[in-house]
């Protein structure tokens, strides 16, 4: 199939949502242990081509929903911007319960 094309300026999150969001308790606390386990990796120069697999035990699990956290971390953690995302890849594995994981690769774009 090709691309269909739909001729609008899309909405940011904040054109999108009222009020200020704040992040939860758990959410501090996964940002937390998140940055601890991620490894040290030499960057590449931006553009950035952004490659994420994300393993979930429930099937009916979006996969846009950990896009967002998964994102600011890196971020925070490697110092990239997201407005140097070019290209961003995500795949849905299933996996059992207790096995989920998420992975990924920063790539320069060209």
């Amino acid at each position: 199939m090709d691309f269909q094309t739909v001729n609008i300026k899309t909405l940011s999150i904040n054109e999108a949502f009222q009020g200020k969001r704040f992040k939860t308790p758990l959410y501090k606390k996964y940002e937390e242990i998140v940055l601890i386990m991620l490894p040290k990796i030499k960057m590449p120069n931006p553009p950035f081509k952004l490659t994420i697999e994300i393993g979930f035990s429930n099937k009916l699990a979006d996969i846009d929903n950990p896009l967002k956290p998964i994102l600011d971390i890196l971020q925070k953690k490697y110092g990239i911007n997201d407005r140097d995302v070019y290209e961003l890849r995500v795949k849905k594995e299933i996996v059992k319960k207790q096995e989920e994981y998420f992975k990924f690769k920063i790539e320069t774009l060209w």
